[in-house]
């Protein structure tokens, strides 16, 4: 076990100086939990302790869970990565490439190619998000199209705005495996990940629809003030979706999510084959580069996120560090975040997998990241302190 008291402290310091209204730290080995902490109140406004069990919306944590879902279906040979989406969602044959605008006009033409579900996994796809590309912002302001947090399935039939394969773009692509996952499976996503994937893991709070109870324990969202303060905001997914959303959907306690890493740091667990997993943390990209800048379209939703200067990649459904990162995650290392600032890494060469979870917007915010980057040193100091000789 990880001694607790600089995390510990960490944790108090960023909950009681406004970083996070409340926040939950895990870090995990092959074996089991070797930290858990947590800080802070469920809501600025209220009394109500963030705890263990506190419920957080993991938003696009969701993504490697739904891809570990989709490579399950690889594994039984149901579904091959490099078929197209078409072939098996007969509809999406018909998504077109959005050009530009001709007035109010969208400006669309056929692909050059079509999509296929390994370019959805490491968002290739040509399919993007409206709050971090403005020719989708535009397209939705001008067609009234909803976007994702409506519930509503329309919000995810949007055009690509690039050809597939020729620029990595983040966006709608992880929702469009869950169809994948729900048409070849027979099952809706829910019900697929919960016989599949919480059920074998012991995730018993994971879920897309959360209970009353489960709802109670849930960390208001944040937005960071113009002072740099806090404010609980009436923001939440919909409890009745039209579809269950395999890029966002999932809330669940940092140790059902801790559960799930330690399975991928444990080759697999009950879940996946090891080749799936080491797929998951293989660069999978070929010579298609990374931003240097996500720019943000809405800066309500996120920030900018800048990249650091290291050789990175996108396996299926993890993007990777294939540099070691000075005093924290080894080359090969898997991670990504939730837009609500929740971040995680998986460091199988360590053997170590960690995580922080809040609920702060914008997403990317320089508090919370410094946060997350403090855990993360204090961890590995840790990790790798030579042993006590007697």
């Amino acid at each position: 076990m990880i001694e607790r008291g600089q995390i510990d402290g960490l944790l108090e310091q960023a909950s009681s100086n406004g970083t996070v209204p409340g926040v939950i730290a895990f870090a995990v080995g092959r074996d089991g939990i070797i930290y858990e902490g947590a800080a802070g109140r469920l809501s600025v406004d209220g009394d109500a302790p963030a705890r263990l069990d506190t419920m957080i919306r993991i938003a696009s944590m969701t993504k490697a869970i739904a891809s570990a879902a989709a490579l399950q279906l690889v594994e039984q040979g149901r579904l091959d990565l490099d078929q197209t989406v078409a072939s098996v969602l007969p509809a999406f044959g018909n998504v077109k490439v959005l050009t530009g605008f001709e007035g109010d006009t969208p400006v669309l033409r056929a692909p050059a190619a079509q999509p296929t579900v390994r370019q959805l996994m490491n968002h290739t796809s040509g399919l993007g998000y409206w709050f971090i590309n403005e020719r989708l912002t535009r397209y939705h302001e001008i067609t009234g199209t909803p976007n994702v947090f409506s519930g509503l399935r329309a919000s995810v039939e949007l055009p690509l705005t690039e050809d597939p394969g020729t620029i990595w773009q983040y966006g709608v692509n992880i929702d469009w495996l869950g169809f994948v996952i729900e048409k070849i499976s027979g099952q809706t996503l829910d019900r697929y990940c919960d016989e599949h994937i919480f059920a074998p893991l012991g995730m018993t709070d994971a879920t897309f629809a959360p209970s009353a109870e489960q709802a109670a324990r849930m960390m208001a969202v944040h937005a960071r003030t113009p002072d740099g303060g806090l404010a609980a905001i009436p923001v939440d997914l919909p409890p009745s979706p039209e579809w269950w959303a395999g890029g966002h959907g999932v809330a669940c306690t940092a140790g059902d999510y801790a559960r799930f890493l330690q399975a991928l740091l444990d080759d697999g667990g009950p879940i996946l084959r090891r080749e799936s997993v080491d797929l998951m943390f293989t660069d999978s990209l070929g010579g298609v580069p990374l931003p240097e800048v996500i720019k943000s379209a809405d800066p309500t939703l996120s920030n900018d996120v800048p990249s650091l200067p290291v050789k990175q990649g996108w396996g299926l459904g993890l993007h990777l560090f294939l540099e070691d990162l000075e005093g924290m995650r080894r080359a090969g290392s898997g991670d990504w975040a939730g837009i609500f600032n929740s971040y995680f890494w998986v460091d199988r060469e360590s053997g170590v997998a960690a995580g922080l979870l809040t609920q702060v917007l914008p997403f990317f915010d320089a508090q919370v990241v410094g946060l997350a980057m403090a855990i993360e040193q204090a961890l590995y100091a840790q990790l790798r302190k030579p042993a006590a000789t007697v």
